[in-house]
């Protein structure tokens, strides 16, 4: 346990400086070109870098050992934030203030691969769990990842607006530069108890068909990736317009400090599940995490009140770590260790496919629909009267439409012969590697 806690602090060190370096790029693009595309745009980009390269990634932990790709991760994202400092330097102000400047987006892709890097440590951090921890006592130890990656989104909820309202992305980038040295060479210190790692000198060292096969075999399995896949549709549009929607309500600082406060709700939560675990069936937990969120998106932008905001957004991300967490208990229990990176990775691509689509195109829409239909359009006569008006009124209906949404098809995959055969899974305690089809590498 020691080491498991040694892990997550270094965890809240790379994750409190790759999630700053994000939250400050939305906020400097937004407040620089005033574009809600542009945010929509740079948050797409993230997701399709997530999407296309989580299969990869996995394959990475796989192959090696946990801590040795945990470094590289850090390594690349120091490298890429050094570069980008420089970057950053080299230009004037009036750069950044052109949504269409080329050298405004080479900016924005090259600091998201930086962060994006940091998505190795996500995959690695649950197999880690299953390394180092029992089973019974996985579920509290995911809650404790789930609290560590509170801490690290409340501090860097609480600086990122701070740190580009005193001087743009100059002192974001000299924090990362900082944080990630400190990350790194805490965890070259850390001794990790790694089993040698062995596979078969045939098996490709990117193993999709080979990985897809123990996905399918697993009853119910593919389902619930899909499910998440499906939600992540919808939660693209929150990913895509939510900055935008706080920001007209509030300044750049009020809202990175709302956001400090808010963000305990991912500690509470995950120190919720960390004390009491999430029950027998962790997909009860899952699909009533899931219903309360949605609820939640469809009520708490109804009327322009920060307040409003403030506790439904607290509420959402109370619930996220029993998704995250019911999601990681599962597959380290039905999926076998030596194959867990790739499952990890596999599901981390699926489940982010689709929310680029949404995030590319919310914005746009937005701006062409919603935003006149609550300004000049229908939606004046239809419910302004009760709802309001505006720009940021059209925002806010994107998220009462995407939430209605989801509820619904929660309640519908809550119904299908899915949820039964990978609950029935789970609860048999069937955690021996699946029967692959003929020809198949495990």
């Amino acid at each position: 346990m020691k080491t498991f806690y040694q892990i997550l602090a270094n965890t809240v060190i790379a994750n409190v400086t790759n999630m700053t370096v994000w939250f400050a790029m939305v906020f400097f693009v937004y407040l620089e070109t005033r574009s809600v595309t542009a945010t929509s745009i740079i948050s797409g980009i993230f997701l399709v870098f997530t999407a296309g390269l989580g299969i990869w990634f996995g394959s990475l932990v796989d192959h090696n050992k946990k801590k040795n790709v945990m470094i590289l991760s850090g390594v690349i994202s120091l490298l890429i934030y050094i570069i980008g400092f420089g970057f950053y330097l080299a230009f004037p102000a009036e750069t950044w203030k052109n949504p269409t400047s080329v050298t405004l987006w080479a900016f924005n892709v090259l600091l998201l691969v930086g962060v994006i890097a940091g998505n190795i440590r996500s995959i690695a951090a649950p197999t880690l769990v299953t390394i180092l921890i029992p089973e019974d006592d996985r579920a509290k130890a995911n809650g404790l990842v789930g609290t560590a990656f509170g801490i690290a989104f409340l501090i860097c909820s609480a600086i990122s607006g701070l740190l580009v309202g005193a001087g743009g992305m100059f002192y974001v980038l000299i924090l990362g530069i900082v944080m990630m040295t400190l990350s790194i060479f805490h965890m070259w210190t850390l001794q990790i108890p790694e089993k040698e790692i062995v596979h078969l000198e045939q098996q490709p060292k990117v193993d999709l068909r080979g990985t897809y096969a123990v996905v399918v075999a697993i009853p119910g399995l593919l389902a619930m990736i899909l499910f998440a896949t499906i939600n992540n549709f919808l939660g693209g549009a929150f990913m895509g317009l939510m900055d935008a929607y706080g920001l007209s309500l509030v300044s750049v600082q009020t809202w990175g400090l709302l956001f400090a406060v808010i963000s305990t709700g991912f500690i509470v939560g995950g120190m919720v599940i960390a004390k009491y675990g999430l029950g027998k069936n962790p997909l009860v937990a899952m699909f009533g995490a899931n219903i309360t969120i949605w609820i939640v998106s469809a009520v708490f932008t109804i009327q322009p009140s920060i307040i409003l905001l403030g506790v439904g957004m607290f509420i959402y991300i109370s619930v996220v770590p029993f998704i995250e967490a019911a999601e990681q208990t599962i597959l380290q229990k039905v999926v076998p260790l030596e194959r867990q990176g790739r499952v990890f990775g596999f599901a981390h691509s699926v489940e982010q496919s689709a929310a680029p689509l949404t995030t590319f195109l919310i914005g746009p829409i937005a701006e062409t629909f919603f935003i006149p239909f609550m300004t000049t359009g229908a939606g004046v006569g239809l419910i302004g009267s009760w709802f309001g008006t505006g720009p940021a009124r059209g925002i806010a209906l994107v998220f009462t439409v995407v939430g209605i949404i989801g509820l619904i098809l929660t309640v519908i995959a809550m119904n299908t012969k899915y949820y039964k055969l990978l609950s029935d899974r789970y609860m048999n305690g069937e955690s021996e590697s699946p029967a692959l089809p003929e020809g198949e590498l495990a």
